[in-house]
């Protein structure tokens, strides 16, 4: 996880179609928003909870890669 960062900043994965992924990591919370909804809302993690959820992303990636979106 990136070090303590209270300004947001996009997703190293972000692709160029605008289409992106921003964060804020704090000592206790980890936001994320969608770059395209700036005032809109955005979602809080407890830095255990983030950790897992990139292991679980990481251990599945290529699972998720080529899920059918219809299912």
């Amino acid at each position: 996880m990136p070090s303590h960062r209270t300004e947001w900043f996009k997703s190293s994965y972000s692709g160029q179609n605008g289409e992106c992924l921003e964060a804020r990591v704090t000592a206790h919370r980890v936001n994320v928003r969608d770059s395209k909804a700036i005032p809109g809302p955005s979602l809080a993690f407890s830095p255990t909870s983030w950790n897992a959820f990139l292991q679980a992303l990481g251990a599945n990636a290529d699972a998720l890669l080529h899920a059918d979106p219809g299912t």
